[in-house]
């Protein structure tokens, strides 16, 4: 864990009210952004910071913001991206339960940053409970004046509305987001032009991750040379690594970007149950290239996983113990991402549906290692020719399991 007071978790579940958010020096970040700070110097305090986007693509949220235009007279809007539908993550739906009030501010002085005055969040269908809770602290935070016209009795004022998604993985991807948003069917839209330009309703858009936003007040609370000094030099701060799978303790672990995938494995989950090793270790949700047993020792930031053919992704860590088949975990990444293609590009279609049926005929033993091949090219095929990202997400973990496996693969196509 992080120092104490200036985690993003409280330890304590009864803590996510307004009143003890407050005795932990909530709103104070939000308070000095918008009472001795200029927008500009906001944003630019944030670039500094270099916090990457933690939903998945870690794009750096600070440069996200700065792309948007300033000027007119139209709306700009925040959506708030809290459709967490990838296996293996889980963190987002800890922040809204234990820390909604951090979600609050950090929107708060997002929206002041760069000229917002409504806002979206987008929770995940499935979330009903947690988004009840959510729902609360955005009232008591508007009775309060932390929301509402006059926020902290200052002339900027903001409007939360939290909505609810209807359990498409697709709407993970921003802009399918915002169809969904607006109404419409959840499908990738094409870009250019990107939702900094035109995002909702044809207009100027900042997407944020639940996480993401949650850790900006702790950079206008302590600075972005701090911040920064948490992480690793291109991706500063904590991360939220949720840790399942084969482990004595699974849950959230709040650590510094950059901790060692072993250490945050081994050390702070307990490592496998007594008698069991690791095999296989996916970090960072399930569209993260998996890793053996012996490449694990990497730091989790995005270059360093980058660099061993992976990916930090959503930080969501799945621990595959031995004596699993890998044909087993096969069939649930295929399974996967076979039903929850949106269907509108056809590589991503065809070809999630097309792996699927070849691996279910290995696992019926009416296979053959030539479908090995046929799922390689058929990933291949997908890989690059998508809208969006989730075409590359389906393909990705599903060769770097045919391919650093293929033996035990082949052996049990064999028997």
């Amino acid at each position: 864990m992080s120092e104490n007071g200036v985690r993003l978790l409280p330890l304590d579940d009864d803590s996510w009210r307004l009143e003890a958010y407050l005795r932990r020096g909530g709103y104070e970040a939000a308070r000095k952004a918008l009472t001795s700070m200029a927008p500009k110097d906001v944003v630019a305090e944030v670039c500094q910071a270099v916090i990457r986007g933690r939903g998945g693509a870690g794009f750096p949220a600070g440069m996200k913001w700065s792309f948007v235009p300033q000027g007119g007279a139209g709306p700009r809007y925040l959506c708030v991206n809290a459709d967490e539908g990838e296996p293996g993550t889980f963190k987002d739906r800890l922040v809204l339960r234990r820390a909604p009030h951090a979600l609050l501010e950090g929107m708060v002085i997002t929206a002041f940053a760069v000229g917002i005055r409504t806002a979206f969040i987008y929770v995940r269908g499935e979330y009903a409970l947690v988004s009840g809770r959510l729902e609360e602290a955005v009232a008591e935070a508007r009775s309060a004046g932390y929301l509402g016209p006059r926020v902290l009795g200052t002339d900027f004022g903001l409007d939360v509305i939290v909505h609810h998604g209807a359990g498409a993985y697709i709407c993970g991807e921003e802009t399918a987001l915002l169809e969904s948003l607006e109404g419409r069917r959840g499908q990738p839209r094409v870009k250019p032009p990107f939702p900094a330009s035109v995002g909702l309703f044809r207009s100027p858009t900042v997407i944020n991750n639940v996480e993401t936003l949650a850790a900006i007040p702790q950079i206008l609370a302590h600075g972005a040379g701090w911040f920064l000094g948490r992480g690793v030099a291109k991706d500063g701060g904590t991360r939220l690594f949720g840790v399942s799978g084969a482990v004595r303790r699974p849950g959230i672990y709040e650590l510094a970007v950059g901790t060692p995938l072993r250490q945050v494995i081994e050390v702070h989950a307990g490592g496998p149950p007594e008698g069991r090793s690791i095999k296989a270790v996916v970090p960072g949700g399930l569209s993260a290239p998996v890793l053996k047993a012996d490449e694990i020792d990497v730091p989790m930031d995005f270059d360093s996983l980058a660099r061993s053919g992976s990916m930090l992704g959503s930080a969501g860590i799945i621990v595959i113990p031995d004596g699993t088949p890998m044909l087993d975990v096969l069939h649930v990444t295929a399974r996967f991402y076979a039903h929850e293609s949106c269907g509108k590009c056809t590589p991503c279609r065809i070809g999630t549906s097309w792996i699927l049926k070849a691996v279910r005929r290995l696992r019926r033993s009416g296979g053959s290692p030539a479908d090995l091949d046929l799922i390689l090219r058929l990933a291949e095929g997908i890989r690059g020719r998508t809208l969006c990202p989730f075409g590359d997400g389906a393909a990705m973990p599903i060769r770097a399991i045919v391919t650093k496996f293929r033996d035990e693969l082949e052996r049990a196509v064999a028997r």
